[in-house]
């Protein structure tokens, strides 16, 4: 793994250097874009739009586009609007995960201490794990700065990226049903299908079955196999029919999970 991003972790007055790691990575399958007619790659290029002409890398810079003018923007203008978050994660509080929504969190990294800070890290981990809190943080990472929580897994400290409240919409839109009322006995089924339907959560026993069924599909069709499409429709469920439906779904055996 390479380091997206070196500096410390501040606690209290102790500075932990640390290095961060993405915990994710992209299980999607690489599909390339062809031309329809010709079966040729399509290329993509950065282009001038007043010239025409391909622009270089290294002549390509950022700016922001300021009351019709755009004011371009260096390295050191992107670290001087905030030098000190840009080399440190500095712990502001310590709060109780639990006590964040889950529509908040985004992007996981792992930490690692870097040399010289073995021992603050180990003190830091250890102390999260016997107060059951999360540190919770700011800094600045590709020009922009997030909130985030530290928190301890196993032997090892993980960043979670959070999403500010201006990121999220209001749900105020939604066309959301009104005051329809649902009886007892349609509830306590429901209940019945959800205990038949809870097992235990394993993410290990999830994979991308989308992924594999579509490799399927290449490989067929690589082989000069005709796919054919299975037709699937769905009829929703009428509110008449509803406690009937929960009923049946009873007796139908649980899904099995995903391998």
């Amino acid at each position: 793994m390479r380091a997206i991003w070196s500096g410390s972790i501040g606690f209290g007055l102790v500075n932990i250097p640390v290095k961060l790691y993405s915990a994710v990575q992209d299980s999607s399958l690489d599909l390339d874009m062809l031309d329809s007619k010709t079966g040729k790659h399509i290329k993509f290029k950065r282009v001038n739009e007043s010239t025409g002409k391909e622009v270089p890398w290294d002549q390509i810079v950022k700016a922001y586009n300021y009351n019709d003018h755009y004011v371009v923007l260096e390295d050191e203008d992107f670290e001087a609007a905030s030098p000190k978050k840009s080399k440190m994660i500095e712990i502001e509080s310590f709060i109780e995960s639990k006590d964040i929504d889950e529509a908040y969190f985004e992007t996981p990294y792992f930490i690692e201490p870097g040399e010289g800070g073995e021992k603050a890290y180990a003190l830091l981990l250890n102390a999260l794990k016997k107060s059951g809190k999360a540190g919770l943080s700011r800094f600045v990472l590709r020009t922009a700065e997030h909130l985030a929580v530290i928190r301890p897994k196993d032997n090892y400290l993980m960043l979670q990226q959070l999403r500010f409240e201006e990121e999220l919409r209001s749900p105020e839109d939604l066309r959301l049903p009104g005051d329809i009322k649902v009886s007892f006995k349609e509830i306590e089924v429901a209940m019945e299908l959800i205990e038949q339907y809870s097992e235990p959560f394993e993410m290990d026993q999830y994979k991308d079955e989308y992924k594999k069924e579509l490799l399927k599909i290449i490989k067929a069709k690589a082989g000069g196999k005709k796919v054919t499409v299975k037709k699937v429709d769905f009829e929703p469920t009428r509110k008449d029919d509803l406690f009937e439906q929960l009923r049946a779904s009873l007796s139908r055996p649980a899904k099995k999970r995903a391998s």
